[in-house]
């Protein structure tokens, strides 16, 4: 069963690629467009500017570098321990799902109020991944 962990494991591992590579495509396409001069990468600010019209799937793969993270170190965690039951691979199936609803809707339509659900609800899932670790890891100290 620990093994059974990684499957969401490698869809969020997709899903950042996923986004990357939306990034890529959508920069190439506005640097097509729009052929940059040296004064639009002359420093950050200016090249913040230059990209401002395809910023949104920057913004969201730095995103899946926040709260993704404490997910990244939880899954070691629990297949080292063996502690990936089938309620946390539940769970991390409910994040990742919740992590790529997130992504879509930042990047695609970026409505403000389901966005900010679909991120709620994936840190309550990561929260109760964590809390069901810290429980478990209680549990086995007191020698339950």
């Amino acid at each position: 069963m620990p093994i059974a962990i990684l499957w969401p494991t490698f869809a969020l591992v997709a899903l950042v690629f996923v986004v990357w590579l939306t990034l890529f495509v959508q920069r190439m396409d506005h640097m097509r467009r729009n052929p940059p001069t040296g004064r639009d990468f002359a420093d950050g600010e200016a090249a913040m500017r230059y990209f401002r019209p395809v910023e949104m799937p920057a913004n969201n793969l730095a995103n899946l570098f926040e709260m993704p993270v404490l997910y990244f170190a939880l899954v070691p965690l629990l297949m080292l321990l063996h502690h990936a039951d089938h309620i946390q691979v539940i769970l991390a199936w409910i994040f990742v799902i919740l992590r790529a609803v997130h992504s879509f809707i930042h990047i695609g339509p970026k409505k403000v109020r389901p966005r900010f659900f679909a991120y709620l609800a994936s840190c309550v899932a990561l929260s109760a991944m964590w809390i069901g670790f810290a429980i478990d890891m209680a549990t086995a100290a007191s020698g339950a």
